[in-house]
């Protein structure tokens, strides 16, 4: 490509700069631990919902008010699908202290939150799982755990704090 005049060459330079810092500047994808810390966290829903026979509904959700953390569970039961509000058998909230809520970010650490996509034709059950803090801007909430053990590993720790908000 020739170019005649240094006007063209000096715009072909910024917007080659800008395309540049436009994509490098932009990420797709948050890290926590990184991007978002654990002071940051405002709201982290962890929820399977089945179309199963019989349809299956099992939420955790760990949270912050006044500058409190909870845990809050809720399971539905029923024979039909979608279970509603009106399903719940099970629910509860605990007041978590520090400790329960650093296991919790322990879980959550290097996990990665995208932005929040329809699933229209997946049919799957989940973990649905969304993640919110202080600087979100309703782009990014979709979380996934670093890996197959930390998700597992989150799921028996709620399973122990459901069990102590029976004793």
């Amino acid at each position: 490509m020739y170019i005649k005049h240094k006007g063209e060459i000096l715009m072909s330079l910024l917007m080659c700069t800008m395309l540049i810092l436009g994509l490098g500047g932009c990420k797709k994808e948050l890290k926590v631990g990184e991007d978002i810390k654990i002071d940051d966290i405002t709201d982290f829903y962890f929820t399977y919902d089945g179309s199963t026979d019989p349809p299956y509904f099992q939420r955790y959700r760990f949270y912050t008010k006044e500058d409190k953390m909870y845990f809050y569970h809720e399971k539905r039961e029923g024979d039909h699908w979608p279970l509603t509000e009106g399903d719940i058998t099970v629910s509860g909230s605990k007041e978590l202290t520090a400790d329960d809520w650093d296991l919790f970010f322990d879980y959550l650490i290097e996990g990665k939150v995208v932005a929040r996509q329809e699933y229209t034709d997946s049919g799957n059950g989940g973990p649905w799982t969304f993640l919110y803090w202080k600087k979100d801007k309703d782009k990014y909430q979709e979380f996934s755990f670093a890996s197959y053990e930390k998700q597992k590993g989150f799921e028996e720790y709620c399973l122990k704090l459901v069990e102590s908000m029976s004793e």
